[in-house]
């Protein structure tokens, strides 16, 4: 018997979804075909791949609703937000597409007389995506549509949380008219995953996910010399300057911090405040975390889901018993979310104070409800816990200044540096991280760079 997927959902313990495993024949026939589909897929003109994956983009969002319900019931965020998800993936996939022409361009350095140079940008081949569940559809899109878009194919292997998006993706590329071969979707175990990385078939590697995750996929792809592209774990900073608007910093950092039940790569963790400004921060922070309304994510009304699983707030619940056992204080009374109950995904937003980078949450992800805030006294103290973090894929500062801004993102260890936002992706800049939190690029014209390859092309037309 075939080993299966369940799928259950966060809200109330239910199967969301059961599939089927592929076998180890469906798999090699998936690799082989993927093989033989890029050669010709290559050689398709441009404009028409970009055509057809636009016809996808147009099929997806075209069951908007449906995939938004889906996503709630798979993962838990709230029904009022998941709408949002698809809206995003949209506006990805139209930037990649507007500016894919130039940046496959080819490159033509200085002209030299009596000779043809210049650079081509070849597809990879075989591109494998292996995607979170925490935003199903973004971080999916972040590949796939770059990756076919330069001409190479792809297969998606999705997480076991949410498969129904890897079913809507193929779904849509059906609808489009994709030839077959060009986007397989696979539901395998992690060892049949990491079998695929090993495949000589495949020649890239898109991975978003936990920094162990991310040890698996360089141990599996070793010694094959294909590129890994890796997003991983995160525990974001954010600043608040003595001159920030507080009022936007309080709004912005709270939702930054909460937003997805505080299940972000790119959310905030750590927030440092100047002591000009920390009581006033704390009293509006505790505040505005009050009105949250902790519930059913199918309930309108809830703006707080249950996080993925009873075990991930377990485990979320230990970093904040953690800090509170080393001198933290938690400024948000469990007891006034009605739904908040141990030993389920249900979990009340928490603010600790009195905390130290001796602690968890100060100095690891933890992908919940959970902030950190810090006083500090001046720009030289933030930028130095702020680098103070085995992590760096955003970091943000608030601030009426944007000379301060400039000048302390070049010394911030990151991969994006904002001001006066947070948790957000443009898909114009590069998403990148440093440190434990990856390598690589997506999105943006840099994006393009990670999913081909240069060949170089030099012809003497004068003898």
């Amino acid at each position: 018997m075939a080993q299966e997927i369940i799928t259950i959902s966060p809200i109330d313990g239910s199967v969301a979804a059961r599939l089927e495993c592929a076998t180890q024949e469906k798999i090699q026939a998936a690799l082989s075909r993927a093989k033989q589909a890029q050669r010709a897929w290559k050689n398709t003109p441009l404009a028409e791949r970009s055509a057809l994956v636009a016809r996808a983009v147009d099929a997806l969002v075209a069951n908007k609703d449906a995939i938004a319900e889906e996503l709630t019931r798979q993962m838990g965020r709230p029904i009022r937000y998941t709408p949002g998800e698809v809206g995003g993936f949209e506006a990805r996939a139209r930037h990649m597409l507007t500016i894919a022409a130039a940046s496959l361009a080819d490159v033509v350095p200085t002209p030299l007389d009596g000779f043809t140079r210049f650079i081509r940008r070849d597809p990879v081949g075989v591109v494998l995506v292996v995607a979170p569940w925490n935003y199903p559809l973004l971080t999916a899109v972040n590949a796939i549509v770059p990756a076919l878009l330069a001409g190479n194919v792809v297969l998606l292997k999705h997480s076991a949380q949410t498969p129904l998006v890897a079913e809507r993706f193929a779904e849509a590329f059906r609808a489009a008219g994709l030839p077959a071969g060009v986007f397989q979707h696979l539901h395998t175990t992690h060892a049949d995953t990491q079998n695929m990385i090993r495949a000589p078939e495949v020649n890239f590697v898109c991975f978003t996910g936990s920094v162990a995750g991310g040890v698996a996929v360089e141990q599996a792809a070793a010694g094959r010399f294909i590129g890994v592209g890796l997003e991983l774990g995160g525990n974001d900073p954010a600043y608040v300057r003595g001159d920030a608007d507080l009022a936007h910093a309080v709004e912005t950092l709270v939702d930054g911090a909460f937003f997805n039940s505080g299940q972000s790569c790119c959310g905030i963790q750590r927030i440092y405040v100047h002591r000009s400004v920390y009581d006033k921060f704390i009293e509006q922070s505790v505040a505005l975390t009050q009105q949250y309304v902790l519930g059913n994510p199918l309930d309108p009304l809830t703006t707080l889901g249950p996080v993925v699983r009873s075990k991930a707030a377990a485990e979320i619940r230990a970093i904040v018993a953690d800090a509170v056992a080393k001198g933290a204080r938690g400024l948000i009374d469990p007891r006034s979310f009605a739904a908040d109950a141990p030993a389920t995904p249900y979990m009340a937003p928490q603010i600790l104070v009195d905390v130290n980078h001796g602690m968890q949450i100060m100095a690891d992800e933890c992908f919940g409800p959970v902030c950190g805030v810090m006083a500090v006294a001046d720009d030289e103290e933030a930028i130095r816990l702020m680098n103070d973090s085995p992590y760096g894929l955003s970091a943000a500062v608030f601030t009426r200044d944007s000379a301060a801004a400039l000048a302390m993102g070049e010394r911030v260890e990151t991969g994006t540096w904002f001001m006066n936002r947070c948790d957000y992706l443009d898909p114009a800049l590069a998403w990148t991280g440093v440190k434990n939190t990856g390598r690589g690029a997506t999105l943006s014209s840099l994006g393009f760079e990670h999913l081909t390859q240069p060949k170089s092309f030099h012809l003497k037309t004068r003898l």
